[in-house]
């Protein structure tokens, strides 16, 4: 199983599995979070050039608060690409999420959450 997910180390494995278990067991998925449950990650959209000003409207949201964006156009696949910095509510990050997936010509929408951490950099 090691191997198989691409770790030559057992050590650094059962970290990273203990730690995403851990926030399994915690918060869960952002589909089956509790709606008050803050969380922060980054929102990843990918879209045609055509829906650029949709996302201008997200990135200002008020029940969202986006720290840092990034935007590429990817010259092989020709999408272009939003990853935005966010912290809220799970139930706001799943109304814009749904907004996203049902707006023409955006092709995938994904969201990271930060691993929850109770201490350190930052």
């Amino acid at each position: 199983m090691i191997q198989k997910s691409g770790y030559n180390n057992r050590s650094q494995f059962l970290r990273d599995a203990s730690l995403y278990f851990a926030e399994m067991q915690q918060r869960g998925e952002l589909t089956t979070m509790a709606d008050d449950t803050i969380i922060e990650g980054h929102l990843i959209v990918y879209f045609q050039h055509d829906v650029e000003h949709k996302l201008a409207g997200i990135r200002h949201s008020p029940d969202l608060e986006f720290t840092s964006y990034n935007h590429n156009c990817l010259k092989h696949s020709h999408s272009c690409v939003d990853v935005m910095q966010g912290i809220g509510t799970a139930a706001a990050f799943r109304r814009v999420m749904e907004q996203m997936q049902n707006t023409a010509n955006i092709d995938k929408v994904t969201f990271v959450s930060a691993p929850i951490r109770q201490e350190g950099c930052c």
